[in-house]
């Protein structure tokens, strides 16, 4: 299980799920009732991102011990990566609510996510592939 790269790739995703949590996307200052008000977009900011944030850090460590099907894996990941996106989504719509601000250097962690999916997904299918290609061999 662990000496598989994919296994590092998912556990590296749910790292960046939960520093996600606490790490702003954006930083900027909102109008409300006519007083400016310093604001961070954080996997906390909404109820929806919450739960999105925390499902992805606990799905990429649960899809590790699915190594024995991995073309189950393989979906189950690709749906995650779906996730991703729509959590990345949701966040810059978040952002269109303020009224000036600017991006965080933490965004990176929250791109990561996605592009250690595709990682984690390429290591599936070679692994896939090595296999068929044994199984021909017998």
């Amino acid at each position: 299980m662990i000496q598989r790269v994919q296994t590092l790739w998912l556990l590296l995703t749910a790292i960046c799920a939960f520093v996600s949590l606490k790490l702003p996307f954006y930083t900027g200052n909102t109008i409300l009732n006519n007083s400016s008000t310093y604001q961070l977009v954080t996997g906390n900011s909404t109820l929806l991102l919450n739960i999105l944030t925390v499902a992805i850090g606990i799905l990429s460590i649960l899809f590790i011990f699915l190594y024995k099907n991995r073309t189950k894996q393989l979906w189950l990941t690709l749906a995650l990566f779906l996730l991703t996106l729509l959590q990345i989504i949701l966040v810059y719509f978040h952002t269109k609510k303020f009224a000036q601000g600017t991006y965080s250097i933490s965004l990176l962690v929250y791109i990561a996510m996605p592009v250690l999916l595709i990682l984690a997904m390429r290591g599936m299918y070679k692994d896939e592939q090595l296999v068929k290609s044994v199984d021909r061999l017998r």
